[in-house]
C-alpha cells in the first residue's frame, strides 16, 4: 500500500486518480477506479443538468467510495455549476480558468457544500493562485498528456508546483501509464497521479472500440500539439493546446488554420459526426505521448491494482541504489 497525502485528503486508498475527460468518462468506468481504491472522476463541462444529476445517482449506486466530479472553468455555466454543486460530490474538480475569473467563491461554494476542491494548473503561477483561493489538492498537468495542456513537461513541472504549494499535495499528470510513472512523480515530490489515456483503453471508458484501438496503435510519437480541434469548434482555451494523433482530420487542416476558421461552419460539424460514428480518421484523438506504454485493453480497477503494485516494485529497486 502507497499512503500519501493525497490518500488521507481524498479519503481513497491508493494515490491513483481516474482524468476527469469529459465524455470519455462515465459512472461506469469512475465507480471501477473507485472500487478499487483510487478516485473517480467524471466530466461535466458541456452536460445538461438532468445528465449530471442521473450520471451522479448511478455513480453512487455503484460504489460508496469517494468520486469527483470535473468542471471547465473557462466556459462555466452557471446550469451545470448548479447541477454539480447540488450533487454534493466529495471532490470538486476544476480546470482552465480565464485569468479574472473569481477562484476563491467559486472554491468557498464547493467547500461549502463539503467538497474537497482539486485544481489542475500548467504553470507554477496557476498553482499558487490556486492555493491563494483554497484548493485542497493541485493537479500539474505536463504538456505529455492528450487532450488540452500546457507546454512545460511533467517532469520540470511537478517539482517546481511541488515546492510552490508546499504542504499542499500534488498530483502528476501528462504521460503517465504505468506504475513506474507513480513511482517517478513520488520520487519528484508529488503526492499521487492522475491518468487519463491510460482509462481509455478500458472496458469502461464510454468511448467507440475504434478509438480504444487508436491508443494501443499509437506509438505516442504520431501525436502533436495543435488547435485545429478548437477552431473547428469555435472554442477559445485560455493558453491550452490540443494533443491528438495526426490523423487525416490534421493532416488535412494543419498549416491552414485561418482557412480553417473561414470554414470551422462545415469542418466542426463533420469532426463532431465522426467522433460520434467513431471514425478515428476524422474525429480528434486526445491520446497523450503515453500511449506508448500501453499494449492492451485492462479493466480499470485492473490498472489501479497493476500502477500501485508495480510502483511499489519500483522504489523497492530504486532504494537498492542507495545502499
Amino acid at each position: 500500500m502507497l499512503r500519501t497525502r493525497a490518500c488521507q485528503v481524498f479519503g481513497i486508498e491508493h494515490p491513483v486518480v481516474l482524468g476527469p475527460m469529459g465524455q470519455a468518462t462515465g459512472a461506469d468506468l469512475a465507480a471501477a477506479v473507485s472500487n478499487a481504491g483510487g478516485l473517480g472522476m467524471i466530466g461535466c463541462a458541456g452536460r445538461s443538468p438532468e445528465w449530471i444529476a442521473e450520471t451522479t445517482r448511478a455513480l453512487r449506486a455503484k460504489t460508496d467510495r469517494p468520486f469527483g466530479l470535473n468542471l471547465l472553468l473557462f466556459e462555466l455555466e452557471k446550469t451545470a455549476l448548479e447541477a454539480v454543486l447540488d450533487a454534493r460530490p466529495p471532490v470538486f474538480s476544476t480546470a482552465w480558468a480565464w485569468p479574472d475569473q473569481d477562484l476563491r467563491d467559486l472554491f468557498s461554494r464547493a467547500r461549502d457544500r463539503g467538497a474537497r476542491v482539486m485544481h489542475m494548473v500548467s504553470s507554477v503561477p496557476e498553482a499558487r493562485r490556486a492555493v491563494e483561493a483554497g484548493a485542497d489538492a493541485i493537479v500539474a498537468q505536463g504538456t505529455e498528456g492528450g487532450g488540452h495542456v500546457g507546454l512545460m513537461g511533467t517532469m520540470a513541472l511537478v517539482p517546481q508546483v511541488v515546492q510552490a504549494v508546499s504542504p499542499l499535495p500534488v498530483l502528476a499528470a501528462g504521460g503517465i501509464a504505468t506504475g513506474e510513472g507513480l513511482a517517478a512523480a513520488l520520487v519528484l515530490g508529488a503526492d499521487g497521479v492522475l491518468l487519463g489515456t491510460r482509462f481509455l483503453a478500458t472496458p469502461e471508458a464510454p468511448v467507440a472500440g475504434g478509438f480504444k484501438q487508436a491508443v494501443l496503435a499509437s506509438d505516442g510519437h504520431d501525436t502533436i500539439l495543435t488547435e485545429i480541434p478548437d477552431i473547428a469548434r469555435g472554442r477559445i482555451w485560455p493558453g491550452a493546446y490540443s494533443r491528438v494523433v495526426r490523423n487525416r482530420l490534421i493532416e488535412e487542416w494543419a498549416g491552414r488554420e485561418g482557412e480553417l476558421r473561414a470554414r470551422r461552419s462545415q469542418v466542426g460539424p463533420a469532426m463532431v459526426a465522426a467522433f460520434k460514428a467513431g471514425d478515428v480518421s476524422y474525429a480528434p484523438l486526445f491520446i497523450g505521448q503515453d500511449a506508448g506504454l500501453i499494449d492492451s485493453i485492462l479493466p480499470a480497477g485492473e490498472i489501479v491494482r497493476r500502477v500501485v503494485a508495480d510502483a511499489r516494485a519500483a522504489l523497492a529497486r530504486a532504494a537498492t541504489l542507495a545502499r
